[in-house]
């Protein structure tokens, strides 16, 4: 049965009583935008004009904003440094009444400047030093004890390891992740992961989906999977059952950031209490709404509404 504007309403409204920690590789996205009309003197490259600038939340922090913009109680926990990036980066924490508990180390914030012009991202400059971050149990006590669930956001900037995932699974009843297939055995025991098909299929060598994803919910012992299959829309896999949802995008500009709102979205509706078809059909709509915007972006309330 499709989820109803009322019973999506139910669910969302519940989102406010919620408490969620997000664990991983925050980042701080920087856009120049302009035009090009001319080639450089210098090199053969475009000159870009700069007509604005605009910073945003990346990794973790995206997930962070996207729980916060739908009335989620939402805690965030990473490693900065000490720098502009994240003094920037604080700065929207707050005015997004998202608890900062990020820890500065002696690395600098994780940061990506994008140049786009014409619509065309021309290039990506990066900031970031992914030596891993051994002291687990630093992050653990900055952590509530009394929040709902954890979602793990992992970006392979060295914050997440094996030790702080099941140190994870240990204290706290649901923890969720959006997973790197190369540390794959980080998530065994977690609730919910959500791997895209290209990393679900780096994590088991398998190309059939329904084989790929009842094997790998198994090696894992995970309560549930999803696969997100991009226009192919998601394969949710839970106790020996596999449901396949249909994509929601009308029209995909920009998947940066998506992974980063189905995980948000689906780890809220099951802690709120959405059935497992309920949760997937928010999240995959949620997704679709932020493929149309440019960037990493979340939604609201009402937008989902107006979608489903």
């Amino acid at each position: 049965m499709s989820l109803d504007k009322k019973r999506a309403k139910e669910i969302l409204d519940a989102f406010k009583s919620l408490k969620i920690a997000v664990v991983g590789d925050v980042m701080l996205d920087h856009y120049l935008f302009g035009n090009v009309e001319r080639i450089s003197p210098e090199a053969p490259v475009p000159v870009v004009e700069v007509l604005s600038e605009e910073y945003r939340l990346g990794g973790a922090a995206n997930v962070a904003s996207n729980l916060a913009s739908l009335n989620v109680q939402t805690f965030l926990c990473g490693i900065v440094g000490n720098d502009n990036a994240n003094i920037i980066m604080s700065k929207r924490l707050k005015e997004l009444n998202i608890e900062n508990l990020n820890i500065i180390a002696d690395k600098p914030t994780t940061q990506k400047t994008r140049i786009i012009a014409s619509h065309q991202q021309l290039i990506r400059i990066d900031w970031e030093d992914r030596t891993p971050f051994l002291d687990f149990k630093i992050i653990l006590d900055k952590l509530p004890k009394d929040v709902d669930g954890i979602i793990v956001s992992d970006y392979a900037k060295g914050t997440i390891t094996e030790n702080l995932c099941q140190a994870l699974v240990k204290h706290y009843p649901f923890v969720s992740a959006d997973p790197k297939p190369h540390h794959k055995n980080f998530y065994r025991n977690l609730s919910v992961i959500t791997p895209n098909e290209k990393e679900a299929k780096a994590m088991l060598n398998e190309e059939d989906i329904l084989t790929l994803g009842k094997n790998l919910k198994t090696e894992l012992n995970l309560t549930y999977l999803a696969i997100t299959l991009g226009p192919k829309g998601v394969a949710f896999f839970e106790d020996g059952a596999v449901h396949t949802y249909s994509a929601k995008a009308k029209e995909v500009y920009d998947v940066t950031g998506a992974g980063d709102t189905f995980l948000a979205v689906l780890t809220a509706a099951l802690l709120a209490g959405a059935k497992t078809n309920e949760a997937c059909e928010l999240a995959n709509t949620a997704a679709g709404i932020v493929v149309s915007k440019i960037g990493a972006a979340s939604t609201t309330m009402e937008e989902i509404l107006e979608n489903i």
